[in-house]
């Protein structure tokens, strides 16, 4: 196998988990009327206000579809908007009352899961792939597709089609 498969498997089984930890996030919110989407936009918030296209930044997510969860939030009361002196343009988002009761039941319930999923695995294999996917999210940051695209062109090379 080369190593760009062994690599493409790894980024497959990224996506696979990141589902997997959507649908439990999912499961974990469902009674405080929040969806796992929601809950990260939220849990920025904790920190302070912020405009969506910030949250979108921390977030490494595009702002469209963090202003959609933000939009939801919005409608369901779990926010308020504020006027931003650094840019009238957009917005800064507030958790309301609502949002922060939610956000502390979901912090134990959160710790609990972590823990008992943390349970069945090395401390060493943990800090192996915590270590991992920074360099993964640093490297790949760091790639843009087109300029590779760009590049195997000048090098008289065809994209095999394949996605990750």
């Amino acid at each position: 196998m080369t190593r760009a498969e062994r690599f493409t498997q790894l980024v497959n089984e990224v996506f696979v988990a990141n589902g997997a930890l959507l649908n439990v996030g999912d499961e974990l919110t469902a009674e405080v009327g929040l969806t796992a989407a929601q809950w990260q936009v939220a849990g920025f918030l904790e920190d302070g206000p912020a405009s969506a296209a910030e949250l979108a930044r921390r977030r490494g997510l595009r702002r469209q579809s963090v202003q959609e969860t933000v939009n939801r939030l919005l409608r369901n009361g779990m926010l308020t908007r504020a006027p931003n002196p650094a840019d009238a343009r957009a917005p800064l988002l507030h958790l309301t009352a609502k949002a922060t009761a939610a956000l502390r039941i979901l912090d134990e319930r959160q710790v609990a899961w972590a823990d008992a999923v943390a349970s069945g695995l090395s401390a060493d294999d943990v800090e192996t792939t915590l270590r991992t996917l920074r360099a993964l999210g640093q490297t790949a940051t760091g790639l843009v597709p087109s300029s590779l695209e760009r590049s195997i062109k000048s090098q008289g090379g065809e994209k095999s089609g394949r996605s990750a």
